[in-house]
């Protein structure tokens, strides 16, 4: 697995992860590389990925929302053969995430497979929650968590040099989405029992660049070690997708940390799914 050419070689609050084995290996024996193409950065700040099985030349991208800032990428790629494009991924229906697939194909000039949630643009492929499969060398898995949207899923991609999981607007580092079509329960499901049981060191890759605007918040929370250590990273680095694990996020993001002493005062309740509600409450009014 290749991460992004900004990306760091250890995770940065945890002592639990390992640092991924990629990096004690020649180039030749990277399977998956990770790419991110980011999107109205400045407004919404969204981010693409483009992952490429080096063997094959095979790719598939996910969320590719502006085809604008998405198609010179993947036109290059594919012009020059360095990458077969294989297909679209979707974490959920919303615009900024599911709305290009159309303009895309018709910028690329081929149709592609979409795969995604029920409620995304012209998908045509909706796996069930956790059927994993392989694309080349890479296992692809969905894993559904509604909240967000009911049709959100995030996507763990796993092969022999490591793992990655794809994750929309369902969990951000030091933070996590909107409750649009759900309830504080699936949330507490979706990041504490889903993706809090995946691997210490599979890496996050979530959907924009919202970590500044978390960490203000999650630091009037939780004011610790690991929080201060997220917030020095996002002052210093404009970019912070695929640093960070889901170790690191059991640390440093509050909605991760539900049962925290500390978190449990500043929210008054104890239950994790009280708990959950509130802090999305306080998140929402945070200036």
């Amino acid at each position: 697995m290749k991460f992004l050419s900004t990306a760091i070689k250890r995770p940065i609050n945890s002592r639990l992860a390992r640092p991924i084995s990629i990096f004690k290996q020649p180039l030749q024996a990277h399977r998956m590389h990770i790419q991110s193409i980011p999107m109205w950065m400045g407004s919404s700040d969204n981010y693409a990925y483009l992952v490429v099985d080096s063997k094959s030349k095979k790719a598939i991208i996910f969320d590719p929302a502006n085809p604008d800032e998405v198609t010179p990428v993947l036109k290059k790629k594919i012009d020059s053969g360095e990458i077969i494009l294989d297909g679209i991924y979707n974490t959920h229906h919303h615009w900024d995430h599911a709305g290009g697939n159309t303009k895309l194909q018709e910028q690329l000039g081929k149709k592609y497979p979409i795969t995604g949630g029920k409620d995304c643009d012209s998908v045509n492929i909706t796996p069930s929650d956790r059927d994993a499969y392989k694309f080349e060398g890479i296992t692809i898995t969905p894993l559904y968590t509604p909240c967000h949207t009911q049709d959100s899923i995030c996507w763990l991609l796993e092969d022999s040099t490591g793992k990655a999981v794809f994750t929309g607007d369902t969990l951000f580092h030091g933070g996590c989405g909107r409750f649009f079509e759900g309830k504080p329960e699936e949330m507490h499901t979706a990041l504490n029992k889903t993706l809090a049981s995946l691997p210490d060191e599979t890496v996050v890759y979530p959907g924009h660049e919202y970590t500044k605007a978390n960490v203000k918040f999650g630091i009037s929370v939780l004011p610790s070690e690991a929080v201060k250590k997220l917030e020095a990273f996002a002052n210093e680095n404009k970019e912070t997708q695929g640093k960070f694990t889901i170790a690191d996020e059991k640390e440093h993001n509050v909605f991760m940390r539900v049962d925290d002493p500390i978190i449990q005062k500043a929210t008054g309740e104890t239950d994790p799914v009280q708990v959950m509600a509130k802090l999305r409450e306080m998140k929402n009014n945070f200036k």
